[in-house]
């Protein structure tokens, strides 16, 4: 089955496609299959579409089926390829063609692969997806990450993933003519968290261990509850202490935390990577 932005066209769709360019750029091949230069390219335009995801909409005119369309646009030989925008042809190309020159010229009219990840990107937030819009985001050139829009952008999906010390440091670097009402919402979402990871339990336990520094038993206790209320690199950067003198420390369970809190923070936490490679270089 074939995506829905790759279409042949005939009598019932043509009109409404070429509508639809209103909307996405439409690129027509048109073609026959007596043409035997016009069908080697078919399958590389099928699969330049599938690389665009659907940024413009790929239509087949099989001009021997369909001679009547064909003769409305216009068509004097084969192959030919056009491509339309707000109902109006923007750009062709007549004759074989490879599919590099028809990627050079859809690029003059398309936007490049990272304005589409970005896209793809906002589109995750707006679902609710941050930790998919997050790996997006990181993933675009610094020219772009940059850029203050896009360094707010990536604050929300630290935020909303709860990698809140990343967060921090994010909202940090927010140029001044960013910090807008935007920012300021950011800005009050990290606050609310951290007066709600500073509570009695956490304050008792802290006051415990700054009067008895070496109590296992209190480290382990603090570490997890700072894990509960997801200060995830206090706890573990407390029990790292620990391990970097004596990996089996408490016959063992300051290492079995550990490994839990990375184990519950996954494989996509900056975090627990960072804190997972500091283990491993212990262990081995």
């Amino acid at each position: 089955m074939q995506p829905e932005f790759i279409i042949e066209l005939n009598e019932q769709n043509f009109r409404s496609t070429i509508e639809q360019s209103q909307q996405l750029p439409v690129l027509i091949h048109f073609w026959a299959p007596s043409v035997a230069e016009s069908t080697p390219i078919i399958n590389d335009l099928q699969a330049l579409a599938s690389q665009y995801q659907g940024s413009f909409v790929l239509a087949f005119l099989n001009c021997e089926a369909e001679p009547t369309i064909a003769s409305q646009f216009g068509v004097q030989s084969l192959p030919t390829l056009a491509l339309f925008s707000n109902g109006q042809a923007i750009d062709g190309m007549a004759g074989p063609q490879t599919i590099e020159s028809v990627t050079a010229m859809l690029t003059k009219h398309l936007p490049n692969q990272d304005d589409l990840t970005l896209k793809s990107a906002i589109d995750a937030m707006e679902q609710g997806s941050h930790q998919e819009a997050l790996t997006l985001l990181q993933g675009l050139p610094e020219s772009i990450t940059t850029r203050g829009d896009i360094k707010l952008a990536i604050a929300d999906c630290l935020l909303e993933s709860k990698q809140f010390e990343l967060a921090k440091q994010q909202l940090a670097s927010i140029p001044l003519e960013y910090q807008d009402n935007y920012y300021k919402g950011l800005i009050s979402k990290l606050e609310l968290h951290e007066q709600a990871a500073d509570s009695p339990e956490i304050q008792a336990l802290e006051s415990q261990l700054e009067t008895s520094p070496d109590d296992l038993a209190c480290i382990c206790d603090l570490a997890l509850q700072y894990h509960q209320v997801n200060r995830d690199e206090d706890a573990l950067s407390l029990l790292m202490g620990v391990l970097k003198k004596d990996l089996n420390a408490r016959d063992g369970e300051i290492k079995k935390v550990c490994m839990d809190i990375l184990s519950a923070l996954g494989q996509g936490n900056a975090i627990a990577a960072q804190y997972r490679r500091q283990l491993y270089s212990l262990l081995y």
